[in-house]
């Protein structure tokens, strides 16, 4: 009997008590993440990094990090903050972090980055795989693993990432890269079509140059005319009269004296006159 009653007991503090625990942990964990001591600190940290002041920075991401050690984009500040001061350990360890609490690919593609500066190219190519997966419509990332895998040796695989950017972002440069790793093959035919290749890119690039050029010419006097018509719908709104003289100064052609048409008199007096000419 009193295990059936202890049983009761628990089951209630888990409907109802438990729940309720968790809750005010959420909303506390909140309150602190978005409080105005926490948004200084994060001000406190982004102008430390944009003015060169690292230690400043590093202070103030770790005391935002003592507040809320969930945070996992202040990890990743302070991994990108490691890494500009050479400190790679400390970087990759910061960008792990990031990654477990919450599954960014930047975070995993930041850690490549350490580890192909640091030598670790299979780690590096490990880690750009993982962040493609997440997020495959970011060119960088496959250029990144083209340089781990040409450092690898593995320039089929290489090639093969260089064109998956270069479908993303057609790029003259991403072509020279591909090139670059042809010519240092001695593959001259392969290096003859890709070189065919950039001067396609260079004409089309070009081409497109002219082309926004000519539109941005021509959308001009379209878009002064409609601000002119406009500008003439409008002053028929507020109750002007708009002269045939003023409009055409405007650039817009327009024949006949428009009337007011504000109050009700106006609106009564036209109905009178059309009342007259269809008797």
């Amino acid at each position: 009997m009193i295990a059936v009653i202890a049983i009761l007991i628990f089951t209630g503090y888990l409907c109802f008590f438990f729940p309720l625990e968790a809750k005010e942990k959420k909303e506390e964990e909140k309150s602190v993440k978005y409080s105005p001591q926490m948004k200084k600190l994060w001000q406190v940290a982004q102008t430390s990094m944009k003015e060169r002041k690292p230690f400043r920075a590093e202070k103030a991401l770790l005391t935002i990090l003592k507040f809320d050690e969930k945070n996992a984009a202040a990890y990743n500040r302070l991994g990108i903050l490691y890494a500009k001061g050479q400190k790679y350990d400390e970087a990759v360890e910061c960008f792990e972090i990031a990654q477990s609490l919450d599954n960014n690919p930047a975070s995993i593609h930041n850690a490549g980055l350490i580890y192909l500066e640091t030598g670790a190219y299979e780690k590096a190519a490990m880690a750009f795989r993982q962040a493609i997966a997440l997020e495959g419509d970011v060119p960088s990332r496959h250029i990144a693993l083209a340089k781990a895998e040409e450092k690898m040796g593995n320039t089929k695989k290489a090639i093969e990432a260089l064109e998956s950017s270069f479908e993303l972002d057609p790029k003259v440069s991403t072509l020279r890269q591909i090139l670059a790793i042809y010519e240092d093959n001695g593959d001259t035919e392969a290096a003859t079509a890709t070189a065919a290749r950039i001067e396609e890119q260079i004409t089309r690039d070009n081409a497109a140059k002219k082309r926004g050029i000519s539109k941005t010419i021509e959308k001009r006097p379209l878009s002064s005319a409609r601000a002119n018509i406009k500008s003439a719908k409008r002053a028929q709104r507020t109750g002007s009269n708009v002269t045939t003289k003023n409009v055409q100064q405007k650039g817009v052609a327009v024949h006949k004296t428009v009337p007011a048409l504000k109050t009700k008199q106006n609106r009564r007096t036209i109905k009178s006159h059309i009342g007259r000419k269809r008797i």
